[in-house]
């Protein structure tokens, strides 16, 4: 009987064996059906061995400098730029496996131990997947379903695909591609991005405590955001620092002194309105997108800019543009005060406007509401009637507006908004190599999130007397005329039909003296306007116009004697490249932005060919280059050389009675002002670098009173001089503070001072200049 029962037990015990065998064996197959039907596709196609070589990402277009800076990226939705594992710090490394997958080196994509006390736990004691189980996530399926089936699946793809990837790639490159992958906010897509972004600094740079917070981020980088959630990015550093010791990265000493110290976040957005060089970005943002419209791929299918991993190599020197950015952050600040120092309303109640009457400012306020953005988007976004947007501009919204002390968050009826940024005075700057052509900085105005309108290559204004020099280097050209020919500066009228105008023209001095007669070093260096009308007279206009077309001026210039005091409006771009050709002995180079585009592979899509001719004899540019000298030496640039200090008022505003720049190396140059002190310029060279500088408001109607502030001495030449002394105090740039280099046949006299220099030259020069050159 109890042997019976003991069979009876034995058999009901098989039987639960053999279910447990059976069961196990199910699950078992099960699973390896499972992976089966994923490795096919059946639950979805999976990544064949050339997608797995070539992962489809989203590449941010990179902007680099001549020096090798990123200026810049173009991107919609993903800024990411690869880098190699050689460019990680090993700081960044550590920090990554001793958090992520300690047992990364070891394994083949799928971490056993892991995955059994995942299972053994059911997740608490954390979760089993490794770095290339969540790379492939990242590449190939994103984030997991909430559906227990499809979660199950796509783990069975992720781990085949983890797998797949180690076999493709080694564990080095398998970390750059995760960092490479993962958006850690802010725009800080991959880890270039992130470390630019919050530090500052390129990856291979980052220190311990910089890489703890990046690792520690990969967690869940919304909720440990430095910028947001400090607290909660310190506790998870000082965690990894905790996982590094465990795993002998650090040791416990370094980990104790690294727990009590800051974030120390050095938080730099990356964005198309922010950061270096923001004007000169948006003129390469239409340069790039004319360039894809003309340059196909191979294929047929046109370039995406903002997601292709374009490369472009600018000449912009990253240092340079900074000191352009900062003498502009320098200067304009001062005069900026003083402008609205004397536009008070008790000064000027029509303020900022001057000359303009009620009924002229109102027209002038409708022309603008209707040009503005948010006329154009109620008009055809919102498709709102034309009184329904004028009614808008009255009522009261919130905006962030700009000042020089910071955005301003308030609440302001758009029309005032408008009139209250008129009153800016704007800036615009470009320095140029006058022999390669290559531009070196580029500052299209003061703030790119508030004024997007470029006053470098797109604005145009009047250039006053920067136009000057294009005369006299027309005279010495044609007539051989020497720096030290003497010139009445007596009153002057050219007749009408003389050259087929309106009207007769009869130029006025601004000190108001004609007496005497002037040499054309001093008439330049004083901008003697009479005697400029004499020698456009001689000339002629149509060859002064001729000779501005060969230097590079598309603008239209009217043939009429009146230009020879710059009433031509130009852009900054063509006045720098016009004058680089003086210092460039006579030849003109055009303008260089983009010496190269590379694809995210590095093959060449295109190499710039630089453009030249020649335009003037050496001697005729140099002779021209020694007259602007003598602009400060003596004229209005002189205030170069001063040495008096610099004194404010308490409010910052510049007063202007000295200058405590004191260049002594040779300069060339001109000062440039227009009618009501609208538009102040400079002009300078040295024999390697030309500046140009224009300073004004929107409106050519809110300008400067009187011409102490507003001529361009005071408005435009101190940024060039802030920033030539930035130039100069970087070694490295190796800005010349040389002579301008002598021709070896120079036949005309130049140094005035000094009777014998090529007396006899002279001499025969003025014998052969025509006998109707009444001077």
């Amino acid at each position: 009987m109890a042997k019976t029962k003991q069979t009876k037990d034995s058999q009901g015990f098989d039987k639960y064996v053999r279910w447990f065998w059976i069961l196990f064996s199910t699950g078992i197959i099960f699973l390896i059906l499972i992976f089966a039907f994923a490795s096919w596709g059946v639950f979805g196609e999976m990544p064949d061995h050339t997608v797995l070589e070539n992962p489809k990402t989203n590449l941010a277009t990179e902007i680099i400098s001549s020096d090798g800076k990123t200026l810049g990226k173009f991107y919609f939705n993903d800024n990411r730029t690869p880098v190699g594992y050689e460019d990680l710090s090993q700081n960044l490394v550590q920090a990554l496996i001793a958090t992520e997958d300690e047992r990364f080196m070891d394994h083949s994509g799928i971490d056993a131990r892991g995955t059994l006390r995942a299972l053994v736990k059911l997740g608490s004691g954390g979760g089993a997947s490794t770095i290339s189980q969540q790379l492939a996530k990242q590449l190939f399926h994103g984030e997991g379903s909430t559906n227990i089936i499809e979660r199950i699946l796509q783990k069975a793809k992720e781990w085949i695909i983890a797998i797949r990837l180690e076999r493709q790639y080694t564990k080095e490159e398998i970390i750059a591609q995760y960092l490479n992958i993962y958006d850690f906010g802010n725009n800080a897509d991959g880890i270039r991005s992130a470390s630019r972004i919050y530090f500052g600094k390129e990856p291979i740079d980052l220190n311990i405590n910089e890489s703890a917070i990046l690792a520690g981020m990969l967690n869940n980088s919304s909720l440990y955001n430095p910028r947001r959630n400090p607290e909660g990015v310190t506790n998870r550093r000082n965690l990894v620092f905790k996982k590094m010791v465990r795993n002998e990265y650090i040791s416990q000493s370094v980990c104790d002194s690294l727990l009590t110290t800051p974030l120390d976040i050095n938080y730099n957005p990356e964005s198309h309105r922010e950061g270096i060089a923001t004007y000169f970005r948006a003129y390469l943002d239409r340069f790039m997108k004319d360039w894809i419209k003309n340059n196909p791929k191979p294929d047929g299918t046109k370039y995406n800019l903002y997601n292709d991993g374009l490369k472009i190599y600018t000449t912009i020197d990253s240092r340079m543009q900074q000191y352009a950015e900062d003498a502009v952050q320098q200067h304009m600040p001062r005069l900026q005060a003083e402008f609205d120092h004397q536009n008070i309303p008790s000064r000027n109640p029509t303020a900022p406007f001057l000359e303009l009457d009620k009924s002229e400012i109102e027209a002038l306020m409708n022309r603008s509401m209707r040009q503005s953005e948010r006329w154009r988007k109620m008009k055809y976004d919102l498709h709102k009637s034309d009184e329904e947007i004028k009614e808008s501009f009255y009522k009261p919204t919130e905006m962030s507006i700009f000042s020089w002390k910071g955005e301003i968050d308030t609440i302001m009826k758009p029309i005032d908004s408008m009139r209250y940024t008129k009153r800016f005075l704007h800036p615009g700057m470009m320095s140029m190599d006058p022999l390669t052509g290559h531009v070196k900085a580029w500052v299209g105005g003061m703030n790119y999130r508030h004024f997007q309108y470029d006053h470098v290559k797109t604005g145009k204004r009047q250039v006053g007397s920067t136009f000057k020099p294009f005369v006299y280097a027309a005279a010495i050209d044609q007539l051989h005329l020497s720096p030290c020919d003497m010139l009445p500066r007596s009153q002057i009228t050219i007749e009408a039909y003389k050259y087929g105008n309106p009207e007769s023209w009869s130029p006025k001095n601004d000190d108001g003296n004609y007496g005497g007669s002037m040499t054309l070093m001093d008439a330049l260096a004083n901008s003697v306007n009479t005697v400029t009308a004499r020698i456009m007279d001689k000339v002629g206009p149509q060859t002064v116009v001729d000779l501005v077309k060969k230097l590079g001026v598309e603008s239209e210039v009217l043939p009429v004697p009146s230009i020879a005091l710059g009433t031509a409006d130009l852009s900054v771009y063509e006045m720098v490249g016009a004058y680089a050709a003086f210092a460039n002995k006579g030849v003109y180079t055009k303008p260089v932005m983009v010496t190269g585009i590379v694809d995210k592979n590095d093959t060449v899509l295109y190499q710039f060919t630089p453009e030249t001719r020649d335009v003037l004899s050496e001697e005729t540019a140099y002779v021209t280059v020694k007259l602007m000298e003598g602009v400060t030496r003596s004229g209005s640039g002189a205030r170069l050389r001063t040495s008096g200090a610099e004194t404010y008022r308490a409010d910052y505003r510049e007063i202007i009675t000295g200058y405590p720049y004191q260049f002594t190396n040779p300069i060339a140059g001109k000062t440039g002002t227009t009618q009501n002190q609208s538009d102040g310029w400079f002009m300078g060279m040295v024999p390697n670098l030309v500046t140009g500088v224009w300073v004004g408001a929107e409106d050519r109607s809110v300008h400067f009173g009187n011409i102490t502030y507003g001529q361009g001495a005071a408005m435009a030449l101190p940024i060039w001089a802030v920033y030539m002394k930035s130039c100069y105090a970087d070694k490295e740039l190796n800005i010349s503070a040389g002579d301008f280099e002598v021709p070896k046949d120079l036949s005309i006299r130049v140094n005035c001072s000094d009777t014998s220099e090529n007396d006899d030259d002279n001499t025969k020069i003025k014998e052969e200049i025509p006998d109707d050159l009444d001077f």
